[in-house]
């Protein structure tokens, strides 16, 4: 089938399909969502991975009352499909609520949004008003329809919709509801918390516990929420994390896709790169998973570099690891593209999260900035997991330069940068030790700092190079492993090699005997040959020592 482009940030499906824009096929999800047995299924991934787009298709294909069902969903995989789930195209009535709008700054305009959203839909839905609706229903459905709905009313709103929907049709509903755990997420970090849980512990209660208008629910969202947050006492919910393998292969793109996609677009010379950026995702035992937003965006521009955007989910991160030094000092380790093993909860306690480790790495994971890459012990919840691609190791980049941004002024920065790049290696080094002495001065920094902490300050700081140079880290090369490597895109520009050496306090020995074990080690170890051997030839090797606030730093020829 032609198409006639790629429909960006179009997440409705009749559009993009009656658009013919570029269609990723993932109708097999309406059949997996048919067989799954459950009435009311949780699915969370990370954002950006098609969720809105997955529940739109979902909707399209059950609502009784989409006329173009056909037309749609000709030429899809779910078509082919046997009569037991071909005869579900149009088969109930559906109410589709997205949640991703609540993501405001107090409790009163999340109930606002809240009342708008219920409005819209009970204003699609007002040819039931031409029924028989009992007396008080009906004030309630046209009080929706002013926005004039009081707060219980509001949390009524979805449960009086089904039964108005069920006994119309005489059939049971299909309820769909996209973002679930936005309003939670925003809540915490605008400091509505407790008034948003007791409000939507109601509702969601409300709405699908003992509904007995309903078919089945479909919730997704970034995070699995804690049960006991929102969702006590329904029994009635299964849950489908990043760690299960049913609904695997439904979100983002897989290895397969992936395939058709390059010859779509004729980008086969860039597939490595595309790989080493948007590649390397798991979901249950799918490995290869590449993230649909940036590769999507990728195919537009053209251009490697980062696309996810800041999002509520990104703010909660950044509370999360605001004060934890422990999660800090593994941060550095993943920066390191080293492998970390750590206990992971993927059911959520929002509240009080940041002082939660396993809670912590359980949101990264869920989110999209780590990946699991080995089940070491799934009884206690450990497993290994790492950074999965380039564009989410510039966002871990981001966080760490956000430790120091009160510290950090972007023109300085800007400039040191400047004259790395340029080879003006005594300016650098002159701005770089004031920088190392007014930043650890403000961060305290004792004489036995670990060298993990100076290499991740490096690391943050390099992170706005990311436009023309590949930051590197702990990488094999030569006979050892370097400790940065600074490769730019463009072979003919200069690239760079850094190794870093740290006196503690027990150590006697001075900052100039330790640049001296620095050099030895760069010369002895050739951490040079892997740039040799592709091609890049202005290579500056670089050591810096270092006691506490004291540093030094030489070029070695």
């Amino acid at each position: 089938m032609e198409f006639s482009g790629i429909g960006i940030g179009i997440s409705d499906f009749k559009a993009l399909r009656l658009r013919k824009n570029y269609f990723i096929d993932k109708s097999m999800y309406i059949k997996d969502i048919i067989n799954n047995q459950s009435g009311v299924v949780l699915i969370t991934r990370p954002r950006r991975f098609g969720k809105t787009l997955n529940m739109s298709m979902l909707r399209y294909f059950f609502d009784c009352n989409v006329k173009e069902g056909k037309e749609l969903f000709d030429g899809l995989k779910i078509m082919e499909q046997e009569e037991k789930y071909t005869s579900k195209l149009g088969a109930y009535p559906c109410i589709y609520l997205t949640m991703k709008d609540l993501n405001v700054s107090t409790y009163e305009y999340m109930l606002m949004q809240l009342r708008t959203s219920m409005m819209e839909i009970y204003f699609e839905n007002r040819y039931l008003l031409e029924g028989d609706i009992p007396e008080g229903e009906r004030e309630i459905y046209n009080k929706m329809l002013a926005a004039k709905t009081n707060e219980m009313e509001i949390l009524n709103s979805v449960k009086i919709l089904s039964k108005l929907l069920y006994h119309y049709y005489n059939k049971p509903v299909m309820l769909f509801i996209d973002e679930y755990d936005v309003p939670l997420q925003t809540a915490y970090v605008e400091g509505y918390y407790e008034q948003a849980v007791k409000f939507l512990k109601t509702f969601y209660g409300t709405t699908f516990k003992d509904n007995p208008y309903l078919e089945k629910t479909v919730l997704t969202g970034v995070s699995r929420v804690a049960k006991e947050s929102i969702f006590s006492g329904a029994n009635n919910i299964d849950v489908y994390t990043v760690l299960d393998n049913e609904f695997a292969d439904d979100f983002g793109i897989t290895s397969e896709e992936i395939k058709k996609i390059i010859e779509d677009f004729k980008v086969e010379d860039d597939v490595e790169e595309i790989k080493k950026w948007y590649d390397g995702y798991r979901i249950g035992k799918v490995e290869g998973i590449y993230n649909p937003w940036s590769l999507l965006n990728y195919l537009i521009d053209k251009q490697l570099k980062p696309y996810w955007v800041n999002t509520s989910s990104n703010d909660l991160i950044k509370l999360t690891l605001k004060n934890s030094m422990t999660v800090k000092e593994k941060i550095e380790r993943l920066l390191k593209d080293e492998e970390i093993e750590i206990p992971i909860n993927l059911e959520t306690v929002i509240e009080g999260i940041e002082n939660k480790e396993d809670n912590i790495w359980g949101l990264m994971l869920g989110t999209g900035y780590l990946k699991v890459s080995e089940e070491v012990n799934l009884a206690e919840g450990i497993y290994k997991v790492k950074i999965p691609n380039y564009e989410i190791k510039t966002l871990f980049y981001d966080i760490v330069r956000n430790w120091f941004k009160d510290k950090v002024v972007g023109n300085d920065l800007r400039s040191i940068l400047k004259d790395l790049v340029e080879l003006k290696i005594s300016e650098f080094e002159k701005k770089f030790r004031v920088l190392v002495r007014e930043m650890f001065s403000y961060m305290d920094v004792g004489e036995n700092t670990a060298e993990n902490f100076y290499h991740a300050f490096v690391l943050g700081m390099l992170v706005g190079l990311r436009d023309s140079y590949y930051v590197n880290s702990n990488r094999e090369s030569g006979f050892g492993r370097y400790d940065i490597m600074l490769e730019p895109y463009d072979k003919k520009g200069n690239s760079f090699i850094m190794e870093f050496k740290v006196a503690d306090e027990m150590d006697e020995k001075t900052i100039e005997e330790t640049i001296e074990n620095a050099k030895k080690q760069i010369e002895e170890k050739g951490y040079e040959s892997n740039l040799e051997e592709r091609g890049f030839r202005n290579i500056t090797k670089m050591v810096f020592a270092f006691k506490g606030k004291e540093c030094k730093m030489e070029i070695v020829k």
